[in-house]
């Protein structure tokens, strides 16, 4: 049982915190800074230059945009979708993508999906289809912690609490199918869909249907809808060699017990459950 079929790989892990120890230690060794080892560790010297490479390691969005732009470039010139463009100046959406049926879709991306900025969403009201795309570029993160904590922990609460239908979720990058992040679509046919994206090469995505409405008293049992319904998903799916066992839906449930609200997420794929919450309060923020 699996929330995604790619999975921390412990080894990698392992090696990044050894390497990270040996830095700790040595650092004073680096560079022509004339400091002794003790005063060297004692300065701002050392925590300075860390939370500057941390800083541009996190803060940029460019070799992701760069990746997502070459992704909808090539549903666009491969007639899966009829245009995109960046949504400059709206709160909180990225980019939007002109369906072949002529709805509107909007894409909202996010990071690893463990953080409060995936409850930082909003649909906008003219959006057909409201999709996250989550790009998590770290290769020592937890994909398995990762999804479930975006999707039971974050996305459905919010979802619930505040009305707004989340239509799907893409979780993809350009680390995916590296030996960052070993994929297991690749396990079988190494050579499988390596999709060209510009200077990228990536597997299939991993993709999601969600409900297209919001559970509530009436209709408390929210199923996911089918890929087909979601048409950007259904795009992605067809043009980056995707698999219909391959493709997650997820339910949400509410219930109500006095004053508390209580919800249960469930994922399912190739028809059967890979993974499903108890029901669980929903703290009002």
């Amino acid at each position: 049982m699996s929330v995604i079929p790619c999975e921390r790989d412990d080894r990698l892990r392992a090696e990044i915190a050894r390497f990270a120890e040996a830095l700790k230690t040595e650092a004073h060794r680096l560079g022509d800074h004339g400091l002794s080892e003790t005063d060297f560790y004692r300065s701002p010297l050392f925590r300075g230059a860390i939370e500057q490479v941390r800083g541009e390691f996190s803060a940029t969005m460019r070799e992701k945009r760069e990746f997502v732009k070459h992704a909808l470039n090539h549903l666009e010139d491969h007639g899966h979708i009829e245009g995109w463009d960046r949504e400059r100046g709206r709160a909180r959406s990225d980019y939007a993508v002109q369906l072949k049926s002529g709805r509107r879709a909007v894409i909202d991306l996010k990071g690893c999906l463990d953080g409060d900025n995936t409850t930082l969403f909003k649909r906008p009201a003219d959006a057909d289809e409201f999709v996250i795309w989550s790009l998590c570029t770290n290769v020592a993160a937890d994909p398995q912690h990762n999804v479930w904590s975006g999707l039971h922990t974050r996305l459905c609460p919010k979802i619930i609490s505040r009305g707004e239908a989340v239509d799907g979720l893409i979780v993809w990058d350009m680390v995916c199918g590296t030996d960052g992040r070993t994929c297991p679509k690749l396990d079988a046919v190494p050579a499988r869909a390596r999709n060209a994206l510009g200077p990228f090469l990536a597997p299939p995505p991993c993709l999601y249907a969600l409900p297209a409405v919001v559970p509530d008293a009436v209709t408390p049992k929210a199923i996911a809808q089918p890929l087909a319904a979601v048409e950007l998903l259904s795009a992605f799916h067809a043009a980056f060699g995707g698999r219909d066992e391959e493709v997650s839906s997820v339910d949400f449930e509410l219930e109500q017990r006095g004053d508390e609200s209580l919800r249960r997420t469930i994922i399912r794929r190739n028809d059967r459950i890979e993974q499903a919450s108890e029901l669980t309060s929903i703290r009002r923020a």
